[in-house]
């Protein structure tokens, strides 16, 4: 693999935001709106001339804020280091994943617009593209495989979609997109490349291969609790602009607005994220292998009989390891739900429960979960079966301990 960018070095060189008093860490700013000391400034604000964006770009106007809904300083710099670390020129934090999409998508599609998607992704974006956008805005999606790019060309020049929707890693086949080619598509028929990046934050950098945009549930592996609910845009400064216009932005008019407090916590989660990925992916690697040593038909990126495992080489950001997500096909839903019960009730292993990157294993059969909002045909086509169980490995416990007890349900499951 060769090192392209390293996310945790791009974060720890971008600016510093000390507390008010001089504390390491930055303020909480609470306030809901924010003071001027020239009349004047306050029109000047209402007609974009003058911004947060002010400090970074060097001018001496200096940064304004109006209201909390439209910047707030702590959100700011948040996004500030999401920006570094998926290198693009800004970023925008948003109160949920769902949020972040949801507001870009309508922002580059004006009604009755189009988009073309793959058809396998999370159960919400799926929904929001078949059945909300196109009944509340007439926005249509059509849905293609993306490892088809003959299908994903002509979609894109049939219908004159203004944006390709897809996830860097698929949930949950962890189907791997190649970036450099559906970029090069999308483009060459005008079309904004738009990259889900929730499952792999460090270990890929859409941007350093065409895509565009880039949004992330930072719900999930950038907070590593489960217990905050956060998003997050990363694109160029002008399209983070058109989103915070005050007559025609979709996050400033449709608010999903992400709250101060839970930008400062995150921040300080940021440091830690290269470290913790790189945990989740050395034990979902080990336990790939030797699952797939004992002929359990496991799913990982890491693995070299993974579809797109020399992709994932070419692609993915040196040292950051392969992700914490694997995927294990029982076949049917009853026997994964017995695995699943004698992991977290028997063995401690982990919970049953929807979401991933926490720091506990989770464990959810993603047909009847996370999937659900797919028809059986579809679900078919996804390639999401009847028993798959994804797992979102944690990293409590050793190594070994938790081994013994996913192998001891596997074999009581599958060999008994």
């Amino acid at each position: 693999m060769t090192l392209q960018h390293d996310p945790m070095v791009a974060m720890a060189n971008a600016r510093h935001e000390f507390g008010e008093h001089g504390g390491v860490n930055l303020s909480i700013e609470a306030s809901t709106t924010f003071t001027v000391l020239a009349a004047q400034t306050m029109p000047q604000i209402f007609q974009g001339e003058h911004g947060p964006f002010s400090v970074d770009a060097g001018s001496d106007t200096g940064g304004c804020y109006l209201y909390g809904r439209h910047f707030n300083p702590t959100v700011f710099a948040f996004g500030r280091l999401l920006a570094a670390m998926e290198r693009t020129e800004a970023a925008y934090a948003t109160a949920s994943g769902m949020g972040a999409i949801a507001a870009t998508l309508m922002q580059l599609c004006d009604a009755g617009g189009r988009i073309v998607a793959s058809h396998t992704i999370y159960g919400g974006t799926f929904a929001l593209l078949k059945e909300f956008l196109p009944k509340k805005t007439g926005v249509e999606t059509t849905f293609v495989s993306i490892s088809d790019f003959t299908a994903v060309e002509s979609a894109l020049q049939e219908t004159n979609a203004k944006a390709l929707y897809i996830e860097s890693i698929a949930n949950p086949t962890l189907e791997i997109a190649d970036i450099p080619k559906l970029a090069a598509i999308a483009h060459r028929h005008g079309a904004i490349l738009v990259v889900d990046n929730t499952f792999s934050p460090m270990l890929l950098t859409p941007t350093m291969h065409g895509a565009d945009i880039v949004v992330h549930s930072a719900t999930k592996f950038i907070s590593g609790g489960s217990d905050i609910i956060a998003g997050v845009v990363c694109a160029s400064r002008n399209f983070i602009s058109e989103m915070m216009d005050l007559h025609t932005g979709a996050l400033m008019l449709l608010g999903p607005t992400m709250d101060p407090k839970v930008a400062h916590e995150l921040t300080l989660r940021l440091p830690h994220l290269g470290l913790r990925m790189r945990e989740h992916g050395r034990r979902a690697l080990e336990f790939a292998r030797r699952l797939a040593n004992m002929d359990v038909e496991v799913v990982y990126p890491g693995l070299t009989n993974h579809p797109q495992h020399a992709l994932c080489e070419r692609l993915f950001n040196e040292g950051y390891g392969f992700g914490g997500i694997l995927t294990i096909d029982l076949v049917d839903a009853s026997r994964a739900n017995a695995f699943m019960e004698m992991l977290q009730n028997e063995h401690s292993f982990g919970f049953m429960a929807v979401s991933l990157g926490y720091f506990e294993t989770l464990m959810s059969c993603s047909g009847s979960s996370t999937s659900s909002e797919l028809s059986e045909e579809e679900r078919r086509a996804a390639g999401v079966r009847p028993g798959l169980v994804r797992m979102s490995v944690g990293v409590t416990g050793s190594l070994g301990q938790r081994w013994r007890q996913l192998e001891e349900a596997v074999r009581r499951v599958l060999f008994a």
